[in-house]
C-alpha cells in the first residue's frame, strides 16, 4: 500500500504501529447532546488524509467528509438530529435534514411535495430519516485484489479494506416493500470512497421507484476560484426565470440568493469492464486551485471527482445555492427529476420494480491532490 509517499507492505506497517487505527480505520461512536443525542456515527480514516462519518440511522447516508483535517462536504444548520424529530409531511424534511456529504433521496418519492394516488407524498421522501440494520463495520486484509478469486490459505495481500454496510427498509401495510443494501468501502493510503446500492421490491404488487443520491460539497472546497466541469452536452434550469448560464462557476456568499436547480442532460460517459459486464460511468469534476491547509499557512491544488454508473441513474441534477448562511453546492445523481412523484407519473417517466425486481447503483468520490 501507499502510505506517506512511500510504498508499504502490511508487516512494515505493523512493525511500526501498535494498532492499525492510529494510522486509519473504522470505529464506532455516538453523539450525547441535545438533539443529537443517541446518534451513532461511523468513523472512516483512510490513512490517506480522507476521513468521513457514516450516519447508521439516517439509512448509512455520510455526514462531514474532511481532507487533511479540512471540510469538503456542507453541514445543514440543524446538525445530525436524531430522525426521531422528523416530519414527514409537506417541506418538514428541511427541518431535519443533515446535509453533509451525502443525504439519499427515496425510495418512492424525490422532490417536491405533491399527493400521488390518494398518498400525501413530503420532500424527499422518507430514506434520509430511515435507521439501518444489521449494520456492520470492519476492516480487514484482503486475500488478494478480487477476494472472490482467491484460493482458501492463499497468502495476504497488502491491501486493508474497511467496508461500512447494512440494509434500510421502505415498508407499509397494504403498501410498497422495498429494502436497499448499502456497502460504502474504502481501502487504507487510497483518498476514495465506493458505494453499492442494491434496491429490491420484495412486495408483490409493482411499486414505485424513485432514488436521488444529494451530494453536498461546502466551503472551504468551495470557493470563488473554484470550477466545475460537467459531463453534461446540455443543461436546462428548472425555473424558466433561472439564469442559463453560470452553472460552472462559484461565487462568494450572497444575501437573498434565490436558489437555482438544473437539469443535465446528454451525459458523456466511459465504459467499464466488469466480471459481468460493462458498467458506464460519468463523472463530474469540482477543482479548486488554491485548497487550504488546516494551519492556513499554504494552499494547494485539490479536485474531488463524483463518478456514477449512468445506466440506472441516468439524470444528474445541480442545485446551486451560494447564499448567505447556507452556501452550497448540490451534486445529484438520479433516476428522476425532482418534482414529485405526481408528476414523474404525469410525465410518464416514473421508474417501477417488478415483484422481486432489483437494481444496482455504483458510485464513487475519488481526491486527487
Amino acid at each position: 500500500m501507499n502510505l506517506y509517499g512511500k510504498t508499504w507492505s502490511r508487516r512494515e506497517i505493523e512493525a511500526r504501529t501498535g494498532r492499525l487505527e492510529q494510522i486509519g480505520g473504522v470505529r464506532r461512536m455516538m453523539l450525547i447532546e441535545g438533539p443529537e443525542a443517541g446518534v451513532e456515527q461511523v468513523q472512516v480514516r483512510t490513512g490517506g488524509g480522507l476521513a468521513y462519518y457514516v450516519s447508521p440511522q439516517r439509512g448509512l447516508d455520510i455526514s462531514l467528509a474532511e481532507f487533511q483535517g479540512v471540510p469538503l462536504s456542507w453541514q445543514s444548520p440543524n446538525g445530525d438530529v436524531h430522525p426521531a424529530y422528523f416530519d414527514s409531511h409537506g417541506t418538514g424534511f428541511l427541518r431535519s435534514a443533515a446535509g453533509g456529504l451525502l443525504m439519499t433521496c427515496g425510495l418512492t418519492q424525490v422532490g417536491s411535495p405533491c399527493e400521488d394516488n390518494g398518498e400525501s407524498l413530503g420532500l424527499h421522501g422518507r430514506y434520509h430519516h430511515t435507521p439501518a440494520r444489521q449494520v456492520a463495520a470492519q476492516g480487514r486484509w484482503l486475500k488478494s485484489a478480487d477476494e472472490e478469486t482467491a484460493e482458501i490459505g492463499e497468502a495476504e495481500t497488502d491491501c486493508y479494506e474497511i467496508q461500512v454496510c447494512g440494509i434500510v427498509e421502505e415498508t407499509t401495510i397494504f403498501g410498497q416493500i422495498l429494502c436497499l443494501t448499502r456497502q460504502i468501502t474504502s481501502r487504507l493510503g487510497e483518498n476514495r470512497l465506493s458505494i453499492r446500492d442494491v434496491v429490491e421490491n420484495l412486495g408483490f404488487e409493482p411499486a414505485p421507484h424513485m432514488l436521488l443520491y444529494h451530494f453536498n460539497f461546502g466551503f472551504p472546497l468551495m470557493a470563488e476560484q473554484t470550477r466545475l466541469t460537467f459531463p453534461s452536452r446540455q443543461a436546462r434550469p428548472r425555473e424558466a426565470d433561472a439564469p442559463s448560464s453560470g452553472m460552472e462557476t462559484w461565487e462568494a456568499p450572497q444575501a437573498s440568493y434565490r436558489e437555482r436547480v438544473y437539469y443535465h442532460e446528454d451525459l458523456t460517459s466511459n465504459p467499464r469492464k466488469v466480471s459481468n459486464g460493462i458498467q458506464d460511468w460519468t463523472t463530474v469534476s469540482i477543482q479548486n486551485p488554491e485548497f487550504p491547509l488546516a494551519n492556513g499557512r499554504n494552499a494547494y491544488p485539490l479536485t474531488v471527482r463524483l463518478s456514477w454508473d449512468k445506466r440506472n441513474l441516468p439524470y444528474f441534477v445541480e442545485w446551486k445555492m451560494p447564499g448567505e448562511g447556507v452556501h452550497v453546492l448540490g451534486i445529484e445523481p438520479s433516476n428522476c427529476h425532482v418534482e414529485g412523484r405526481y408528476r414523474e407519473r404525469e410525465m410518464g417517466t416514473l421508474q417501477m420494480l417488478a415483484p422481486g425486481e432489483r437494481r444496482v447503483y455504483h458510485l464513487e468520490i475519488a481526491i486527487d491532490s
